[in-house]
This record gives C-alpha cells, sequence and structure tokens, in this order.
C-alpha cells in the first residue's frame, strides 16, 4: 500500500465551474446569480486576492467585458489568453463588483499568511530537517494554489519536487499542477503533466495513485475531444473512484455515460454503460439490481467491494423508491469533506431516457432524450459545453449508423416518422454525412417520397482484394530481390 495523497486539496475546481455558469449564456438567471454569491464567498473565505484580481479588476480582469470599472480611463479590456479556458462567452450574466478595499484586504492578510510560512521555513531550515523544510514548502505551494495564485503554485510545486525523492510525493505534486491547470482550463499544461504523471507512475507508482490518474487522463481527454479514448479509463474508473478533489463520484458517471454512448461499440455500450451496475445506482435501475449496486454487491469492475467506494455509495438512502432517479449538481465539482450538504438536485432521467431508447432502438425517444440531454448536461458543464455541438452531430450520426444497418432500404418518410422529425431535416442532416463519407448509402427522391438505399460494403469480396493486392506487392518486391543476388553473384564471378 502507497501513502495516503497529499497536495490534493487546492485548487478548489467548484469556483472555476461558477465561474463558467456566471458568463454561461445557457445558465438561467437565478443559477448565474446563486454562482456569484458562491464565487464571493469562496473569494472571501479563503482569501484569494490574486484570483480576484484575476477576475474582477478592471482594466485585466476576465470578467469585465461589460466596461464596468472604477477608473477614469476609457482604455478597452483586455482578456488573458487563459480565460478562454474558464469562462463559457464574453457575456457576463451576473457581475462581480471590482472593490479596491476588498482587494487590499484580501491582499493583507495573504501577506500575513506567507510571513507566517516563510518564519516557519526559516524556523525548519535552522532547528529541523530536511522533511520539516519540505512540510514547509509544501505549505507554501497549498496556500498559493488555494488563493488562486497558477503562476506562483506551480513555480513552489516544481520547486518542492525538485527538493524530494519520494516516488508517491512526486506523482502527488505533478497531479496538483494537473488540477491548477484544470482550474484555469490550460488544456497544454494538463496534457504536459499528465503524460508526466504516466511517466512516473509507470517508473513504481501506487494502486491507488495509478488509480486516480485514470480518472485526470480522462477528464483531461474529454476536454480535449477525444472521447473514444476517455471512455475506457472513466469507465473503469467507477469501480475504484478516489479522486473526490477533481469531482464527484456522480459527475464521473456522467462524463462516462456520455463518453461511452458516443464511442463505445454495441457490445461494449450494452456491457459497460446499459448494465454497468455502478451507473445504473445514478441513473435508477429496477429492483434487486440497484441494491445490489449500491451495496456494491455487483460490479463491472474489480475494485467495487473497495471501502472507499462502499463509503461513497452508501451516501445513498437503500430504501428509496426503485424506480426513482438519483440527482445531482453538476455545477458542483469538490472533494468529499468540502462538498456542500445540500446540492441542487438535477433529474438524470433524460440520460437514462438517452442510454436506453438508443440501445432500444426507440429513436423518437432518443431524440426527445439527446435534447434535454444538451439542455441539462452538456450547455450546463465546463468541461462538456465545449464540444457539445460535436457530441450532439456524433449522436445523431450513431442512430442513423444503427438504424440502416439493418435495412437495405427504407422509405425517407418511414424513417423520419421513426426519429420524430420531418422528412426535410432527415434529408438535409443525412446529405451531410453521406458526403462526408460517415454513412454509406445514398437518397433517392426523384421518384415517390424518396427511399434511401445503403451501400453495404462486400467484407469478402474486400478481403479477397487485399490479399490478391498485397500478394502482388509482395511478389514484386520478391522478384526485386531475386535480381539484386544475382547481380551481386554475376558481380563476384
Amino acid at each position: 500500500m502507497g501513502s495516503d495523497p497529499q497536495y490534493a486539496k487546492w485548487p478548489a475546481l467548484p469556483l472555476a465551474q461558477h465561474v463558467f455558469t456566471i458568463t454561461n449564456p445557457y445558465a438561467t438567471r437565478p443559477a448565474q446569480q446563486a454562482a456569484l454569491q458562491s464565487l464571493q464567498d469562496g473569494i472571501n473565505e479563503h482569501s484569494m486576492a490574486p484570483f480576484y484580481k484575476y477576475l474582477a479588476h478592471p482594466t485585466d480582469g476576465i470578467l469585465n467585458s461589460t466596461g464596468e470599472t472604477t477608473s477614469s480611463s476609457s482604455k478597452p479590456t483586455s482578456r488573458k489568453p487563459s480565460a478562454a479556458g474558464m469562462v463559457a462567452s464574453k457575456s457576463v450574466g451576473a457581475t462581480l463588483p471590482w472593490d479596491e478595499d476588498v482587494y487590499n484586504r484580501l491582499k493583507a492578510e495573504n501577506d500575513k499568511e506567507l510571513e507566517a510560512f516563510q518564519k516557519e521555513e526559516d524556523e525548519a531550515v535552522e532547528q529541523a530537517g530536511e522533511t520539516e523544510i519540505m512540510a514547509a514548502k509544501g505549505k507554501r505551494a497549498d496556500f498559493f494554489a488555494k488563493i488562486g495564485d497558477k503562476d506562483k503554485a506551480i513555480a513552489t510545486y516544481e520547486d518542492v519536487f525538485e527538493k524530494t525523492g519520494i516516488l508517491g510525493t512526486k506523482i502527488d505534486l505533478v497531479l496538483a499542477i494537473v488540477r491548477m491547470g484544470l482550474f484555469y482550463g490550460d488544456k497544454a499544461l494538463v496534457k504536459k503533466h499528465v503524460a508526466r504523471a504516466k511517466t512516473l507512475v509507470d517508473s513504481g507508482g501506487d494502486w491507488d495513485r495509478r488509480n486516480r490518474l485514470k480518472a485526470y487522463e480522462g477528464l483531461h481527454l474529454l476536454t480535449v475531444r477525444s472521447y473514444n479514448l476517455a471512455a475506457p479509463l472513466l469507465l473503469d474508473s467507477l469501480s475504484t473512484f478516489t479522486s473526490y478533489e477533481l469531482c464527484t463520484y456522480s459527475n464521473l458517471v456522467v462524463y462516462s455515460v456520455l463518453a461511452g454512448s458516443v464511442s463505445l461499440k454495441r457490445v461494449d455500450f450494452k456491457s459497460k454503460v446499459v448494465d454497468a451496475p455502478e451507473i445504473k445506482a445514478i441513473l435508477g435501475a429496477d429492483g434487486d439490481d440497484k441494491l445490489l449496486a449500491l451495496s456494491g454487491a455487483i460490479s463491472a469492475g474489480p475494485g467495487a467491494k473497495d471501502a472507499e467506494m462502499r463509503d461513497v455509495k452508501d451516501t445513498a438512502s437503500p430504501t428509496a423508491p426503485t424506480k426513482a432517479t438519483t440527482a445531482v449538481n453538476l455545477t458542483t465539482l469538490g472533494t468529499g469533506s468540502d462538498q456542500p450538504e445540500a446540492e441542487m438536485a438535477v433529474d438524470f432521467s433524460p440520460l437514462a431516457q438517452l442510454v436506453n431508447s438508443l440501445y432500444n432502438g426507440h429513436y423518437k425517444l432518443f431524440f426527445q432524450a439527446l435534447a434535454l440531454v444538451e439542455e441539462q448536461f452538456l450547455t450546463q458543464d465546463r468541461y462538456l459545453h465545449e464540444h457539445k455541438g460535436w457530441f450532439i452531430r456524433e449522436m445523431r450520426l450513431r442512430a442513423y449508423q444503427q438504424l440502416l444497418q439493418s435495412y437495405r432500404v427504407v422509405g425517407l418518410e418511414s424513417m423520419a416518422n421513426d426519429f420524430g422529425v420531418t422528412v426535410d431535416f432527415l434529408d438535409r442532416d443525412l446529405a451531410k454525412f453521406i458526403a462526408g463519407g460517415r454513412i454509406p448509402c445514398t437518397i433517392d427522391r426523384v421518384t415517390g417520397k424518396g427511399v434511401i438505399e445503403t451501400n453495404r460494403p462486400d467484407d469478402k469480396n474486400k478481403q479477397y482484394q487485399d490479399v490478391v493486392k498485397q500478394g502482388d506487392q509482395l511478389i514484386t518486391k520478391l522478384q526485386k530481390y531475386g535480381q539484386a543476388v544475382r547481380l551481386r553473384g554475376s558481380e563476384r564471378a
């Protein structure tokens, strides 16, 4: 067993979600106001002077696109390059006002704490050993992460990394830097340090850190639209999840379901998403399966009976009605100890309907569920929002492919009725995928109401042609080789 995780508390990722909600045009006004209040409370509670300046400064703040300023200067506000990774749009739904007195108070509190850390570090240098010195430096690094000072936090974490020789601590430090990148939406930084963490874990990391890294890497791949690579990692993390500093378990289920739905083959989709007990425990299952899933008695993975997972699943009441859906607040990301006691309920029925209707071929319900999933999940989460258009398009494509692979000829009107859309919409939508080579079929609307003819590739003929082609290439290479050998033999003679 490895040591307990270190440097796993800061930064507070829910604050980044609050910033996103404030600038999200799809968020309701009450949600934006609640996010603004939570953001202000977090800034005051943790004395986040650098983060407050980064957000609300009259000239440099990323939220000051509305022109609000306390100075008489008419200079247009500048936006930092990293702002794109944190805000949803340039329009701010709820304004975070700049108050110079508040900033000075927060900064004075930061300076006071830094002096205490410096004093502790000086005393450790004079009277204690290297372990105490590293502990004092680690506290300083965590403090910079807590107040949202990205550059100083990363620099201090790197300083501690260079001077520590414990592999587990090194991995924890790199994961802390990854969270700083996720907090500010710095994808290049996250990619670099996820690769760095993988190298460290492969060199001898313990099971817990190896498992935590799966969730980190899966979430990173989700943000860069690599859903096919993210799905196995996220789904594999469900039964052994311990990275509560990264996201809640319910959030992990949502990310896993969406990534699996859009990327897994039908057989894997059935076993890893539709029938996965961990997912049933959140989305809702019938009868004894749900109780067994909640208790950890059945699992899609070997680690579901771990004590950590039982603690998570036991938070759901086993006496609840069997067909009730579990709710989670997607705007709340945080650690297990710091999670709000009461989360705003989110109905999971659209996500459950999306999964079941896609697998069972109820395409009208699938399109309805897809619209609700976009409204309630994709547009409200900072990790999903950026690629929502791509996700919706790929899910429509998947449904079209699933229906068409069962038929040689399908009436356009009949298919439109199955999906609950107009013939013209289906015609235009299919035409885009056909032109891009995503669906092997043709649409004939010259006669009658239009038909769709699928052009299924003949796998056996294709294999035969490939063998003939590769055989011809091999014969050509052998002939060239034989000529070269004969030539060298004649030269020797």
